[in-house]
């Protein structure tokens, strides 16, 4: 038997792990182990300290429910996700396609269908603005019939999911381009937000002194045979906060704002945006998602479990 060490035990539990039969899974965990015990020793970690982040992660598990993905708002918020994203990226996103963004913790499956020219609002009132512009691969030829799911808060600064019941869905909605990729919806013009600050990733954003704000922005996901998904969000230049996005998903191709002067605006005098949007060719790496449908996240829609009931008899 051997007396384990500071540097000794990671050998040990790496050792151990060796057979893992998913060749995969065996490399991600050796990773994992290394990069904790690492961090472990450099921050010299206390017993107290190491409780209070199983705590923590505790309370972010418990505040996830078929609605709210906790997990991913933490990825979200020390820049995970936009790590993972950016390395996506690097992997399938032709040249010229379009920059994405975060998928960010409340897309929805299932939005309402909306014709070419319909409006995303079902409750929320507001002043109306169109967004248009074409679908098309990176050579340039029009994408036909591709899907479009877009989504945004209230004139509130709320996600449905945040302002109503679940069966509702607001400012939300599916559509479908023409034959020529050509797309036009109505909103209207979203508000930035504060992430939920209710839960234990918003404190400890408050805990870091960070404002935790997202800036105004309109999500996009387009999809459609033969290419990889793009997820992208449009920003607007005149929020406060596009340069300190509490998540990290704003980049400079994404800045947009609205002008009633577009020569081929759909409707004349509205405020609009026209942007075209490039799709990829789809790649082994398969798609272009980074986040998810968070009742997808959920087994059964069941969220936890009773401790007892995990815990061995005696």
């Amino acid at each position: 038997m051997q007396d384990l060490d500071l540097d000794s035990v990671t050998e040990a539990v790496i050792e151990q792990m060796a057979t893992t039969p998913d060749p995969r899974l065996r490399e991600i965990m050796e990773a994992a182990v290394r990069h904790l015990h690492a961090f472990a020793r450099e921050t010299n970690l206390t017993p107290d300290e190491w409780l209070k982040g199983i705590a923590f992660m505790t309370a972010v598990g418990q505040a996830c429910t078929p609605y709210r993905q906790e997990f991913i708002l933490l990825s979200d918020v020390i820049g995970l996700s936009r790590v993972v994203n950016i390395m996506h990226d690097a992997k399938g996103r032709e040249a010229a396609g379009t920059e994405t963004s975060l998928l960010g913790p409340f897309f929805r499956e299932g939005a309402p269908k909306i014709p070419l020219g319909g409006t995303l609002a079902n409750v929320s009132k507001g002043t109306e603005i169109m967004l248009y512009g074409q679908i098309t691969d990176s050579e340039g030829k029009p994408v036909p019939h591709a899907t479009m799911d877009v989504w945004q808060t209230n004139e509130d600064g709320a996600y449905d999911l945040q302002a109503y019941d679940p069966t509702t869905m607001d400012m939300r909605g599916q559509l479908q381009a023409d034959a020529e990729g050509r797309f036009h919806f109505r909103t209207f013009r979203p508000l930035g937000y504060s992430i939920p600050m209710d839960g234990p990733v918003g404190e400890l954003v408050r805990n870091q002194a960070r404002h935790g704000f997202r800036p105004a922005h309109i999500h996009i996901l387009v999809t459609a045979p033969g290419h990889r998904d793009l997820v992208t969000a449009l920003y607007f230049a005149d929020d406060k906060h596009v340069d300190s996005d509490t998540v990290f998903g704003v980049s400079q191709s994404l800045v947009v704002m609205p002008s009633t002067e577009l020569p081929d605006a759909p409707v004349k005098g509205m405020p609009s945006i026209r942007y075209d949007l490039t799709m990829s060719r789809e790649t082994a790496e398969g798609g272009g998602r980074v986040g998810s449908d968070p009742s997808k996240l959920v087994p059964g829609g069941r969220v936890g479990s009773d401790p007892s009931k995990l815990m061995p008899a005696g």
